[in-house]
């Protein structure tokens, strides 16, 4: 496959071609399958078991199945692959008109009948017309997901904006009546509150235009070549103000040269800035946040470690779940949007990568990215 790097490419394997198990017992006939679907990566097995254990380790676009087979029948196999995965596209192939045997078969939600003796224009045409309705499922699917979604954000934005923009609100209305004279003691303090809030509110817009722009859109990641720990670093300088204003060190370990990777910049970036946002959030004054990492002969890790209050072992289940904030005060006023760690862990595994966090109270907490050294570059 050759994969556009914003200006440049890279020669990597062929292209992914959709795939289709035939599964019938009669080699003739799987031959002629897989010369009619040229098209597609075609694998073979000779009965139901063989196929449910090729399932076992591969997943296939389509399932081609003969009914009369030894071993295992094909209404047999239909049953247990729809029981492990009911989305899954099974068209079954008879040479018999009975209608008990099609009626089984649309109970076991077959998704189409192919008659043999096989007209292999009929097969084609046949499996062309399911993989491109199952297509057009899919995508009606996601924009419901993305209709959800959407909805979900805006009643949490509207709920997250409310508290900065009623104190803002109070504060200019109090100026405005003279119950807050600019001479009396408590000017200094509510403009300083005035302020926090107002940065908070930026923080909010800015946060809301990357989710807006790099998720509600679903944009696929836009790759180019990188250098992992270069992201970290500006990430890691661009959180320096913040650290310093609440009192946290930055303490950066990271050495040597990176290998470069296949990767979404912006996204992984997003990631980085998430997991730091964090620790920052949840870490006392004059404690630290650690940055380091390590190049393994396979992989690449990216640990970001902190010195904070931790996070209670009944709660480290559901920080990666949307929407979920950890409150340590019980105050229900946690800041932000609960989505960082979320979308943080899902643009890693996007990179064919992976994100664990360990935590102990009053100790502190480490997030691990792991990424594999060949990315998504192959």
């Amino acid at each position: 496959m050759r994969i556009e790097l914003l200006g440049q490419s890279q020669s990597l394997q062929g292209p992914e071609l959709p795939a289709i198990l035939v599964v019938d017992d009669e080699e003739v006939i799987r031959n002629l399958c897989a010369k009619a679907l040229s098209d597609y990566r075609v694998v073979e097995a000779e009965n139901g078991r063989g196929a449910l254990e090729l399932l076992d380790h591969e997943c296939f676009d389509l399932i081609l199945v003969d009914v009369m087979m030894p071993v295992m029948n094909g209404l047999d196999l239909l049953m247990q692959i729809k029981e492990r995965d009911p989305d899954q596209l099974v068209i079954i192939m008879t040479g018999y008109a009975d209608k008990e045997i099609i009626l089984r078969a649309l109970k076991a939600d077959a998704d189409d009948f192919i008659q043999k003796p096989l007209n292999l224009l009929q097969l084609k045409s046949t499996i062309d017309k399911a993989l491109e309705k199952r297509l057009l499922r899919q995508e009606l699917q996601q924009i419901k997901r993305l209709d959800r979604l959407k909805a979900e954000f805006l009643g949490l934005i509207s709920h997250k904006l409310r508290t900065p923009t009623t104190v803002l609100s109070l504060f200019i209305q109090n100026l405005a009546s003279g119950a807050v004279a600019t001479d009396s003691p408590e000017f200094p303090a509510a403009v300083v509150a005035m302020r926090e809030e107002a940065d908070y509110l930026a923080y909010l817009i800015q946060d809301l235009l990357t989710y807006s722009t790099v998720i509600l859109q679903e944009q696929k990641p836009k790759l180019a070549w990188a250098d992992l720990r270069e992201i970290a670093l500006t990430t890691l300088a661009e959180k320096r103000q913040a650290a310093a204003e609440r009192g946290v060190s930055l303490i950066n370990t990271l050495q040597g040269v990176w290998p470069r990777l296949a990767l979404d910049r912006r996204r992984m970036a997003f990631a980085i800035s998430a997991l730091l946002d964090n620790a920052i959030k949840f870490t006392p004054r004059g404690g630290q946040v650690i940055l380091s990492g390590e190049i393994l002969d396979d992989e690449l890790q990216l640990v970001i470690r902190d010195t904070g209050i931790g996070i209670p072992a009944e709660e480290l289940p559901r920080v990666f779940e949307k929407f979920y904030q950890i409150d340590p005060t019980h105050a229900g006023q946690v800041r932000g949007f609960g989505l960082g760690l979320f979308y943080a862990r899902q643009f890693v595994q996007d990179h064919g990568g992976a994100m664990t966090l360990e935590s102990l109270l009053d100790v502190g907490t480490t997030v691990t990215i792991t990424l594999p050294r060949r990315s998504l570059s192959n």
